[in-house]
């Protein structure tokens, strides 16, 4: 789904983002230009990216190898 129209941006990006390590609406519009134009996608974009920070932090916390204390 594209979430910024102005930049052609889509929620993949944001996902690639994300896993990159980028966390914050600054860093997606440094690095995507997210809501930098006519800012009608930044409500949409922010919950693009809390999703994709909570799916990252979850998936984190599956993957628990047996040496790592809990």
């Amino acid at each position: 789904m594209i979430v910024c129209i102005c930049n052609n941006v889509s929620d993949r990006d944001i996902r690639k983002a994300v896993n990159a390590g980028i966390t914050t609406m600054s860093g997606l519009r440094e690095n995507l230009g997210v809501a930098t134009c006519c800012g009608k996608c930044n409500a949409c974009a922010r919950q693009v990216l809390r999703e994709c920070c909570a799916e990252t932090r979850a998936d984190a916390t599956v993957f628990q190898p047996a040496w790592m204390p809990a």
